[in-house]
């Protein structure tokens, strides 16, 4: 039994980290900061804010089905070098209107 448990422990530790990438989307231009979303499934993407000059962020992902089960994909936008309106996916909350 000690063996097993010491294998799984090993073979958890062994396998790859699989961290989500952060992009800055005021230094890409739209295509790239979609193709990015799409390509790794969810990306967090950071922006200035134009209203404090402070840096906002949020996980955007390619399909609904990286969201949580009591989630949905919305269209969101968020800037980028070419535009102030690219368009990607956040996973919102859904309301449930008989709670």
């Amino acid at each position: 039994m000690k063996t097993v448990l010491c294998a799984l422990v090993l073979a958890a530790t062994m396998l790859p980290a699989h961290a989500i990438s952060r992009y800055n989307t005021t230094s890409m231009q739209c295509d790239e900061v979609q193709y990015k979303v799409r390509s790794e499934g969810a990306a967090i993407l950071r922006y200035k804010s134009k209203r404090t000059n402070m840096t906002l962020y949020d996980r955007y992902v390619a399909h609904g089905g990286y969201c949580d089960i009591d989630e949905y994909a919305k269209i969101e936008v968020v800037p980028a070098s070419d535009t102030n309106r690219c368009r990607v996916l956040k996973c919102m909350p859904r309301v449930h209107i008989f709670d």
